[in-house]
């Protein structure tokens, strides 16, 4: 009796313990997560405010355009390439018809009219890291675009009982991802369709190469591989996150043709994707203005970049010159290709933005993207009476990087779904895809792809990564703006102390970065506090500082260039139409005084061209603008601590 009574007090305590360390391990899990989610917000704070900052661009577009005096005689190209302008057939043979492939080369050579055994070839030589010639690619490019110019606005596709639909989400550049997928789901053939929703490019290395999978698969299998355009389909985009480097770095001959052709098929791929008349996939979203019947019909090849509103003519040329624009006749150096009216009518402009650039949130109603800067967000209520008006009974779309890869919204009417993997850093959020049977429920497939090495890390290594990667990039953002920071402290530090109360300094964090972040929680990762809870508010500026090219200069000029550092290297690479990374000190001079009038940007003029003529080393009267940007990056202490170290091995 006593024995038995023995062991269950031991079985009994044993139950406790276990109890105890589940209730321990659960609580520890759920602040990971908690942290992880935090550096998922940092992340994507700072990703949709540089995306308004490009979006903003558009209107600095607009006024260089009325104010760069004679720009259209200087350069009727520049003017052509933002507010022109038809799409107009390439000479394919001014293009190609230079280019041999020389014996030497070994990497895939592909074969016209392509098959099945060129999406393998293309594979297997991407896998072994092999570039693909210029003259392929170029190939390839004419070939897509022509068949695109027959594709309508929408596809329109069905599924079978023995065929399933696969929906593929934004990759970004991450062939990884594409490889795990066809290696999970299988090959694009006759049998097993795909959708990709845009975003193919940017961010990632391998966008080139991702580009001429899906561009081949839709020539092999052009009713089965479904191209919809997403917000990175488009060559103002792509300067500012990566693509247009990569295709100069890999095709240093021949990338010009290349990106000239892209911005062309871009053009022409289709705005979206309609599914057994039920499932409408689009890449960004709807508004409570969406109209579909309108995006079927709209010229689609007129929008060249989502990025530059529709211009009116007579803003640009002025009233006598649009009279002559009519009859196809401007005065010398003031020429448009094609005829003004090759541009989207506002409204259009305005449908097409809102699909590609649109999010949802539970809020209902419908109001600006003030986040992104641009489309909008949409409520249930959206999602419901647009589909209800269109006898849809699902939006799938993408957009968003979600840390499961997909995510069910809108009372299950909206579907996130996000293909590319450990987007803002290694381990930060899975990949998935989405496959569609007839008369099936959706299934959803997740995937992370993940170094051998990062299988064994515990989730405290993994987050720890992560989120340091995300306080660094938060820092960073921090230090582009101290002077409004200290002057927003300094205004609600009335004793002059140096010190803030937490909920003064996360008011004035806020007020300045507009990140829309928990500032509360994330205080002990960015400044130190007092025994008494109080915030040393400088103290957020320790250990990191902005590398000053000229030692001359003033640490205000150098902050100020180094936050507008992207916009101004857009600029200039949209000025910079033949790609030499050269730009003339007298043009630098003008870009650079229009941006300043037009940004209201605190410094003076003459600060800025003494820094640009001390860059200029060789005294031509021309800088490599690239170069001057790169000039201005921030310098972590702990970096230098670093790389003093790893000497010592």
């Amino acid at each position: 009796m006593g024995c038995s009574s023995s062991k269950s007090k031991k079985s009994e305590d044993a139950l406790r313990a276990a109890l105890i360390i589940q209730n321990w391990y659960r609580g520890y899990r759920a602040r990971l997560q908690a942290r992880q989610r935090y550096a998922l917000s940092i992340f994507q704070s700072i990703e949709y405010a540089d995306e308004q900052s490009q979006l903003q661009l558009s209107n600095f577009f607009t006024y260089m355009l009325e104010n760069y005096t004679n720009i259209q005689a200087k350069d009727p190209q520049l003017v052509n390439r933002l507010f022109g302008c038809s799409t107009m057939d390439k000479d394919r043979m001014e293009y190609i018809g230079v280019i041999e492939v020389p014996d030497t080369y070994h990497g895939p050579r592909l074969h016209f009219p392509l098959t099945f055994t060129d999406i393998q070839l293309l594979i297997r030589a991407f896998k072994d890291q092999q570039i693909l010639h210029a003259y392929y690619v170029l190939e390839v490019l004419f070939e897509t675009m022509k068949l695109l110019k027959k594709m309508p606005n929408f596809n329109h596709v069905k599924t079978s009982p023995s065929k399933e639909i696969t929906i593929c989400g934004d990759l970004h550049g991450n062939l990884a991802d594409l490889f795990l997928i066809f290696y999970k789901n299988g090959l694009p053939s006759g049998n097993n369709s795909y959708v990709f929703n845009g975003d193919f490019v940017d961010r990632g290395r391998n966008s080139m190469e991702i580009l001429m999978i899906l561009f081949v698969s839709f020539l092999v299998y052009p009713r089965d591989v479904h191209l919809n355009r997403g917000n990175h389909e488009d060559f103002m985009m792509n300067m500012r996150y990566g693509f247009t480097k990569e295709v100069l770095h890999k095709y240093k001959l021949y990338g010009n043709k290349i990106l000239q052709l892209l911005e062309e098929v871009y053009a022409w791929l289709p705005i979206g994707t309609i599914i057994d008349n039920e499932i409408l996939v689009i890449h960004g979203g709807i508004s409570e203005s969406t109209d579909l019947n309108l995006l079927h019909r709209l010229d689609r090849y007129k929008m060249k970049s989502v990025l530059m509103p529709p211009v009116p003519v007579h803003e640009v040329y002025g009233a006598t010159d649009l009279r002559k624009a009519k009859t196809g006749v401007l005065r010398p150096g003031r020429t448009l290709s094609g005829s003004i009216s090759d541009q989207l009518l506002k409204h259009e402009w305005e449908q097409v933005i809102d699909i590609l650039w649109s999010d949802p949130r539970g809020q209902r109603g419908c109001y600006p993207n003030t986040c992104r800067g641009g489309g909008c967000y949409f409520g249930p209520d959206v999602t419901s009476s647009v589909l209800s008006k269109y006898q849809l009974k699902l939006l799938i779309r993408s957009h968003e990087c979600k840390s499961d890869g997909y995510e069910i919204c809108h009372d299950g009417k909206v579907i996130t779904v996000f293909s590319a993997s450990n987007y803002y850093e290694e381990g930060s959020n899975r990949g998935a895809y989405i496959k569609l049977g007839f008369g099936m429920g959706l299934r959803f497939y997740q995937y992370q792809v993940t170094e051998s090495t990062c299988l064994s890390r515990p989730l405290f290594e993994r987050v720890n990564s992560i989120e340091s990667s995300a306080i660094r990039i938060l820092k960073e953002r921090m230090i582009s703006r101290k002077t409004d920071l200290i002057h927003a402290f300094e205004l609600q530090d009335r004793s002059k102390s140096g010190k803030l109360s937490m909920s003064q300094w996360a008011f004035s964090m806020e007020n300045v970065l507009g990140l829309h972040l928990p500032w509360r929680s994330l205080s002990s990762h960015l400044i130190t506090t007092d025994k008494d809870g109080n915030i040393e508010y400088m103290s957020g500026f320790c250990n990191i500082h902005i590398e000053k090219p000229v030692k001359e200069v003033q640490s205000a000029v150098i902050e100020t260039l180094y936050r507008y550092r992207s916009d101004l290297q857009l600029i200039f690479n949209v000025i910079d139409t033949d790609h030499s990374g050269m730009i003339s000190m007298d043009e630098f001079h003008s870009m650079w005084s229009l941006f300043n009038k037009h940004y209201k940007v605190p410094i003076e003029d003459h600060q800025v061209d003494e820094l640009a003529e001390r860059m200029d080393l060789n005294k031509d009267g021309n800088i490599d603008f690239n170069e001057f940007l790169k000039a201005f990056y921030v310098v972590h202490k702990f970096d230098k601590l670093n790389r003093s170290g790893s000497t010592f091995t």
